[in-house]
């Protein structure tokens, strides 16, 4: 953290050496006019940026701040004539200050780094000849040139070239992935191993960063219900004291006579009750929360999103994509009537109108150039229907078919094909489990997290295999789009859900779970607008871990709180009674104030 210190906050810590030099120095001028003047110039050269701010923060309409209850605590103690006591709460409330912002910054550091991994060059490939320029001058489409060693500028697909890349700034992946001609690399990866070209398939502003860098931004505009709580509560708080010390000044001593005894216990109520323990300390749990998870490879939209995870009671999830790997494969083609080429061609040649990841793998075993095709219609979550060659085909799961009044044998396929109204055939595919999948299930039961869940769209025995396999509590299977929705808005009713999925076809699932989470949202503008969280790899084991971090996040800032108000209260309860030294008092203060910073720290470590 003290590595990090920037020349600002240099330039500060010399300042306070110097004064806390110049106090001590203080001690050794003889009682009389020359010492009292010396710790007054003391006083101003220590107090100067306080006062100047309390000023401030008056034009604009602050009165009641931290800084004003200081300069109030301390200006009192001076006209008491407790010279060395004013200057020594004055010199360790900005100390304790300094520590709180150099961790704010330490922490705000680790989390922007990200800016550090958007290269300010690229090199583009113009008329045959290779040429730098700034990323924002390329355009979609165009051919970029990556050297190994270098960071990638912007998203781009590989169309020339083999490497491996180190995308673990972005993922929290470690191990570098291999790519060649039609992989996918993003922005702020950094090129190892080879020389590639790369069509440019996102501008500057919308790459796979910057995504990132928006979404870290407004982090921080999404506050928890405990940093809203310290905000409403430092508002009533603070002049809640400043008018009881004003009573406990004036008005006992009108009764009692005592006008310095209760002045300076006055002084000492002003400087211990200072808020600003809770003020710094609240934010930077959560801020630290959000930065630890971000370097694990999770983006979190805001530390509302953070509390609400701590809270989760169910875990829901979308098969393809997330408990599986979504890379489908044909595992078995079986016509029935017509010979396996043709229903192939057909078959392949329907499905290549749908977007959806089992359709794609089918159009791509026999679609052929020149085939004379049209799309009829398409049923959400069911299927499409095309003339394909002269024939109406249909290509969708068993719901189409019965929809079309189609008889189907019901054996899990996941394409069945009529040809002229008549069933043709099915089509077999595997999509294998995630290696992590039945990991995270074991960790997130082993968390006490009630109820696990898939919502799925596909047949009924696929869904409940994967069910079976990875160790879900309950699988609803052939749910239409709107199904999925409606059913996660009644899981919701049972519990704080969590629902995770691929961030593109389940973004309205994502909108109605408590919390939605997108996995594998690198290069998925859907994730990022609808997600509150995004799992940047494919491991979804990182769920277990942010439910962890959230968990832990919230229990040091109620820790901070508890604690906080406890011992200012302890001390304000004893000032009353006890005539205090100030440097109690601001220990209480300062003391505390470190004491919920380091612990606050404690949320950058999952």
């Amino acid at each position: 953290m003290f590595r990090n210190m920037n020349e600002e906050q240099k330039k500060e810590l010399y300042w306070l050496i110097a004064g806390a030099l110049m106090w001590a120095g203080a001690w050794f001028i003889p009682e009389g006019i020359w010492r009292t003047l010396a710790y007054i110039a003391i006083y101003l050269f220590v107090a100067f940026e306080v006062i100047i701010g309390v000023f401030k923060e008056f034009r604009e309409g602050e009165i009641f701040s931290e800084e004003f209850l200081m300069t109030v605590a301390t200006v009192g103690a001076l006209i008491l004539g407790e010279f060395p006591e004013a200057v020594a709460v004055m010199l360790l409330y900005r100390v304790g200050e300094w520590f709180a912002d150099l961790a704010v910054d330490s922490s705000r550091d680790s989390v922007s780094s990200l800016a550090r991994l958007r290269p300010d060059r690229a090199r583009v490939i113009r008329g045959g000849k290779e040429c730098e320029v700034s990323p924002e001058e390329v355009k979609i489409g165009e051919i970029m040139a990556v050297q190994p060693g270098e960071r990638v500028p912007l998203d781009g697909v590989i169309i020339k070239g083999m490497t491996t890349v180190d995308a673990s700034s972005l993922t929290g992946e470690s191990l570098p992935q291999e790519k060649a001609p039609g992989d996918e690399m993003f922005s702020g990866c950094v090129n190892i191993s080879g020389r590639v070209e790369m069509r440019v398939t996102a501008p500057a502003g919308d790459s796979a960063v910057d995504r990132i860098l928006h979404m870290t931004e407004e982090a921080s505009e999404r506050k928890a219900k405990a940093e809203d709580f310290i905000h409403c509560f430092a508002k009533i708080y603070t002049p809640c004291v400043i008018a009881a010390a004003v009573l406990l000044a004036v008005v006992l001593s009108l009764i009692t006579g005592e006008w310095t005894d209760w002045v300076h216990k006055a002084l000492v109520f002003l400087t211990v009750s200072c808020p600003c323990a809770l003020v710094v300390s609240v934010p930077l749990s959560f801020f630290c929360g959000i930065g630890c998870a971000s370097k694990n490879g999770v983006l979190v939209k805001g530390s509302v999103y953070l509390e609400a995870l701590s809270q989760a009671e169910i875990c829901a999830f979308d098969k393809t994509g997330t408990l599986t790997t979504g890379g489908f494969a044909i595992k078995e083609i079986k016509p029935s009537g017509m010979d396996e080429a043709t229903f192939t061609r057909l078959a392949a040649a329907a499905e290549s109108y749908s977007s959806h990841p089992v359709a794609k793998c089918v159009a791509a075993i026999g679609a052929e150039d020149g085939i004379q095709k049209e799309l009829v219609y398409e049923k959400a979550g069911m299927g499409v229907c095309a003339l394909v060659e002269g024939h109406r085909v249909l290509a969708g799961n068993l719901k189409l078919m019965k929809s079309e009044n189609v008889t189907a044998p019901d054996t899990g396929a996941a394409v069945y094909v009529a040809v002229d109204g008549a069933f043709a055939g099915e089509i077999f595919v595997t999509d294998d489990i995630k290696p992590s999948s039945a990991e995270a299930i074991r960790e997130l039961k082993a968390l006490g997290i009630k109820q696990t869940v898939m919502l799925s769209g596909d047949s009924r025995q696929a869904a409940e295999a994967v069910g079976r396999a990875v160790g879900l509590d309950k699988v609803y299977a052939e749910l239409l789009p709107a199904d999925k929705v409606a059913l996660a808005e009644e899981i919701s009713k049972q519990g704080k859900t969590v629902y995770t999925g691929d961030g593109i076809n389940d973004a309205p699932v994502l909108a109605a779970s408590h919390t939605g989470i997108a996995m594998g949202g690198l290069g998925s503008d859907a994730a990022i607008e609808t997600a509150d969280a995004v799992i940047m790899d494919d491991r979804l084991t990182r769920l277990p871990m942010l439910l962890r971090i959230a968990r832990k996040t919230v229990r040091i800032a109620k820790e901070n709180i508890v604690v906080s108000l406890a011992v200012k209260f302890a001390i304000l309860g004893v000032s009353i009674f006890v005539k205090l030294p100030m440097y109690v008092a601001i220990a209480g203060d300062v003391g505390v104030l470190l004491l919920a910073t380091a612990n606050a720290l404690r949320c950058w470590k999952k």
